[in-house]
């Protein structure tokens, strides 16, 4: 079997943004090995040097910027086979940049897709990587909602300065928002009528380009030893689990994004080991008979 024709990616353009670290990385890595005309998008410049292999196009974009995401969506090419969302930035440990983390982790997503959808051929997909932090979001339903229904990229800005109780850190808000669009859109006329397909993965603790900043942030001291201590008993320690490489998340997602998965959309994926399902029968069990 040829695999590259099982996939379907040879001889198509795709787009990855987050692509010089970490998942995002593992993805454009791939995609180019099966044969895809690859596109990066990197939130700053100078960046290219760390790629060890050649792709049909570079651009920059500082996600946090509405001109730059304009720019970068006349910049992207006329046709995309496939979209791969994986840029995102950490939230730091005193949360003053809760409204920075939204901007890049969820409303860069939804107002690039509104300008560029388009471009996106028909038949074509669009993968996103969220985070097990989204975990919950049926519960933040209506506040994600009206986030992700909000009829301009000012009026989410509205949104975000009339609800800080909502978003609060910001991290997990922006997660439970790029959720709540995947469910929301996936029958979406700008998406059913070409049959243009949306799922995200939901990966669980990764070792990519942000950990140490996380795990640093974790800490209320500011040490990555002691925040990575933290988020192991969290999130490891009770199953001995280890963290995932990039390559565990950015490998599924380029499946997923791929023609074996022709026939799937609307779906929030978890690569967690099981910590997801954990979570999920423990509230049942604690719920109410």
């Amino acid at each position: 079997m040829d695999l590259k024709k099982l996939f379907g990616y040879e001889g198509k353009t795709v787009v990855v943004s987050g692509a010089y670290s970490g998942m995002g990385l593992a993805a454009a890595r791939l995609l180019q090995e099966l044969g895809a005309n690859v596109y990066t998008i990197c939130r700053r410049n100078g960046r290219h040097s760390k790629l060890d292999f050649p792709v049909a196009g570079e651009l920059y974009a500082d996600f946090g910027v509405k001109a730059d995401l304009d720019a970068l969506a006349d910049a992207l090419p006329e046709t995309i086979d496939a979209m791969f969302l994986c840029h995102g930035i950490a939230l730091k440990a005193d949360a003053s940049n809760a409204l920075e983390v939204q901007k890049v982790n969820f409303l860069s997503h939804k107002y690039l897709l509104e300008k560029t959808l388009p471009k996106i051929a028909e038949n074509g997909s669009v993968n996103i990587i969220a985070s097990t932090g989204g975990f919950g979001w049926q519960d933040a339903f209506a506040d994600c909602a009206a986030v992700v229904n909000a009829p301009s990229y000012e009026a989410a800005l509205d949104w975000y300065a009339a609800h800080p109780d909502v978003i609060q850190n910001g991290y997990v808000f922006s997660k439970q928002c790029l959720c709540t669009y995947v469910k929301m859109k996936v029958h979406a006329p700008e998406y059913i009528d070409r049959k243009i397909r949306l799922n995200a993965i939901n990966p669980g603790n990764t070792i990519t380009g942000l950990t140490d900043e996380f795990n640093r942030n974790t800490s209320p001291n500011g040490d990555a030893a002691e925040g990575k201590a933290v988020i192991e008993a969290i999130f490891l320690d009770s199953w001995n689990g280890r963290w995932a490489t990039a390559e565990e998340m950015g490998y599924p997602l380029v499946a997923i994004g791929s023609q074996i998965f022709s026939y799937m959309s609307g779906q929030i994926i978890y690569f967690d080991y099981g910590m997801s399902s954990v979570w999920e029968t423990d509230a049942l069990d604690a719920a109410p008979n």
